[in-house]
């Protein structure tokens, strides 16, 4: 079994909660109260700074440049195509700068320390550890509703095209790759140090999922 099938499987509980959600489920069929979809993007939009700075941080730390860049194209679309369907749904749905100025959640402070935590480490399988959460974890739900409704509303549907598909497939492959390729030559300790990043990020995705359907 590949290692981070293991660190997945080591925290399955919350893996599959995370995944499986009955948040992400409305979103899919169209059910979800757009209140919720409003704070749910209001509070993933935190995400994209701390994201944006650890995915930069994991390609300067790669160790060719053919390792670095796959992870170089995708913080370009990041920056670009996600960044631009935040900024258009906000529109749509009307949410103003003041409700985009919202404190971080608890949840979603705590993600955001996660991933500065991951960067300030030095150390590029704590990087990819969180990453990879950040990544497979979007694409596990995502790609259980590719085939929605064609006439969803694009910020529901957006969302899922971004998560899926062979394009993001290769992604989540690509930094799955990478640690599992790196995983035989980490110390017992670094490996013990990145399975207790990847463990915290999959509580922390499923916490978040759960505050977003409580909001």
């Amino acid at each position: 079994m590949r290692p981070t099938e293991k660190m997945r499987d080591s925290v399955r509980a919350d893996w599959d909660a995370a995944t499986d959600h009955p948040f992400c489920k409305a979103l899919a069929d169209g059910t979800l109260p757009l209140d919720k979809m409003r704070w749910y993007l209001v509070q993933d939009y935190k995400f994209i700074d701390q994201f944006v700075r650890l995915l930069a941080s994991a390609v300067a730390h790669a160790p060719t440049l053919a390792d670095a860049v796959p992870a170089a194209q995708f913080l370009g679309l990041i920056t670009s195509t996600e960044n631009t369907y935040f900024l258009r749904s906000f529109e749509a749905l009307d949410v103003s700068a003041e409700a985009q100025a919202a404190d971080p959640a608890p949840q979603t402070a705590a993600f955001q320390k996660l991933m500065a935590d991951a960067r300030h480490s030095g150390r590029y399988e704590q990087m990819l550890a969180v990453l990879i959460v950040a990544e497979w974890s979007y694409l596990a739900w995502a790609e259980r509703y590719r085939h929605y409704d064609r006439a969803l509303p694009f910020w529901f549907a957006e969302w899922i095209d971004l998560h899926s598909g062979p394009g993001f497939e290769a992604v989540v492959r690509y930094l799955r790759d990478q640690l599992d390729t790196l995983w035989t030559d980490l110390s017992p300790q670094q490996q013990a140090l990145a399975t207790a990043s990847f463990q915290e990020a999959v509580r922390l995705e499923r916490a978040f999922f759960d505050a977003a359907a409580a909001a």
